[in-house]
């Protein structure tokens, strides 16, 4: 019996998604283990790492029992994770104390300090990222700032994907996409940075071996073998952080391929062979999966969060339409929407309910509603929604275009994806193809897979991707409507620079 599947691990923000993979890249079977979030203080976000370890463990049972595989068919082991955290461990790869999560911005004082040591400017520069509290680095800082008993014991700092193949194989490794969310990695040089690591006086034993994506790191020792199912000496494969996993998920492997993706945020990525340095720090820059590829990503806070927000407000009979006859209140939502014509009767709508991240990079931004007159219709309050997320998503995309990139056309998932009269607005103000294409699987458990079918020789290569995510539907842009969304996108951007100040007026008057 041939080893010839892949078990691909998610290991998400909400739980472990463990997903079985064949030789033709198809899913068969998938299994969720969810698990709790802390909160212990306001800013504080914290997951603690043996509830990752147990959802890995009964996932993979579950799958392995319900899928009827037997262990040994198994040819490698892969990983997806989330980004940016900190998870603390000793020798025996036991972690120290709970793991600070990508949310957790607990470190504004070292954020603040490592900006004095090294400079924003040049920590940007480096890494392809803003010096943030956001980032691995500050969360680093912040322990051995606040809990130097702890960091003393501290034999390596990882994220999560890289505890749970730290816990399989007693490796302490990373690779290059995970690794560029630190706030420590060279980019360019695809190593740690002995100029930030020097600056912000931090040993590099402490962090972990750098691997290629594709890079078998060690096989399932005997005692995770116990826990988890799978057989001693099985291969485990690295993989990646799950916004580069993404890219690769949704078929972005050549220089110049770029997808967007429409949740309840919403990020461009693109695929380069040299990271975009943005002389505004507007973008950011991953190392890609693919040797050799960077991806430069864009990222706002509310997309599909605002269309939600509309759902539950003003948009709350169609939802109760929806729930009556077992639709989505979304394909209610877009059917009102067409009843608008384009521009919403120059209506605007400016979706920063949450603050908003690149390009904008101003946390104090607010909703809102700008032009409203009597003559504005419900239609014209959903359509400047979708109008507004779409404008504010071609703020990404133009501080792209103006540092070089030529993007010919994007692909589109995630929920957002589904709606048709969404597609074509976005290729309407982008004024290029929107591409949706078939995904097997999620976007970033097709990337882990990916990743470890190829280290396990099981799949020839990354252009293999291409064939797994065709293209099935393409909305192309009306040339007609370029002037108007061309004047709408100056109005939005200047109304945006009006509301600047009054955004910090408010935000002082809400402490």
């Amino acid at each position: 019996m041939s080893a010839r599947f892949i078990l691909a691990h998610d290991v998400g923000t909400t739980g472990n998604k463990a997903s079985l993979f064949d030789e033709q890249g198809n899913v068969l079977a998938s299994a969720f283990q969810g698990y709790a979030t802390a909160y212990p203080h306001p800013g504080w976000v914290e997951q603690n790492p043996e509830d990752w370890w147990q959802a890995v463990c009964l996932s993979t049972r579950s799958l392995l029992e319900s899928s009827g595989i037997h262990p040994r068919e198994v040819a490698c082991v892969a990983f997806s994770g989330q980004m940016m955290g900190c998870v603390a461990v000793d020798r025996l790869a036991r972690p120290l104390r709970s793991a600070i999560i990508w949310a957790d911005t607990r470190a504004a004082e070292e954020e603040r300090w490592m900006i004095a040591r090294a400079g924003m400017q040049e920590t940007y520069r480096i890494t392809g990222h803003r010096a943030s509290a956001s980032y691995s680095a500050a969360k680093i800082l912040w322990l051995r700032r606040r809990q130097p008993e702890l960091f003393a014991q501290v034999h390596k700092f990882l994220h999560a994907k890289d505890f749970i193949a730290a816990r399989l194989t007693g490796r302490f490794t990373t690779d290059h996409s995970d690794a560029s969310g630190m706030n420590l990695f060279d980019l360019q040089a695809r190593d740690w940075s002995p100029v930030l690591l020097e600056a912000f006086q931090l040993d590099p034993r402490l962090l972990p071996d750098l691997h290629n994506s594709t890079d078998v790191i060690g096989e399932v020792q005997p005692q995770a073998a116990e826990e988890t199912g799978l057989l001693p000496g099985t291969p485990v494969v690295i993989g990646g952080g799950d916004g580069s996993c993404a890219a690769t998920g949704a078929g972005v492997v050549r220089e110049g391929s770029a997808y967007l993706y429409i949740g309840s945020s919403s990020w461009i990525g693109i695929a380069t062979r040299q990271p975009i340095f943005d002389p505004q720090l507007r973008t950011f820059t991953w190392a890609h999966l693919v040797p050799g590829l960077y991806s430069p990503t864009g990222t706002m806070q509310a997309a599909g969060g605002s269309y939600q927000w509309l759902r539950d407000t003003i948009c709350a009979s169609e939802k109760q339409a929806a729930e009556a006859h077992g639709l989505s209140p979304y394909e209610l939502m877009n059917e009102l929407a067409e009843q608008s014509p384009p521009g919403a009767n120059c209506l605007l709508f400016f979706p920063y309910l949450l603050g908003e991240r690149s390009p904008r990079w101003n946390p104090d931004a607010r909703g809102a509603y700008f032009g409203l007159a009597m003559s504005h219709t419900r239609a014209d309050l959903v359509r400047a929604a979708l109008e507004g997320i779409s404008l504010n998503l071609r703020v990404i995309l133009e501080a792209f275009r103006e540092q070089g990139a030529e993007i010919p056309a994007m692909r589109v998932i995630g929920g957002g994806a589904k709606g048709r009269i969404w597609r074509q607005i976005l290729a309407d103000i982008f004024g290029i193809p929107i591409q949706r294409p078939t995904l097997l699987a999620e976007a970033t458990s097709l990337g882990a897979a990916l990743a470890g079918g190829i280290g396990a020789g099981v799949y020839p290569g990354w252009e293999m991707i291409e064939r797994l995510t065709p293209v099935v539907e393409q909305q192309l842009p009306d040339a007609s409507l370029r002037p108007l969304y061309d004047r709408l996108y100056r109005l939005f951007n200047q109304a945006y620079e009006a509301f600047v100040p009054l955004y910090h007026a408010m935000a002082h008057e809400e402490e």
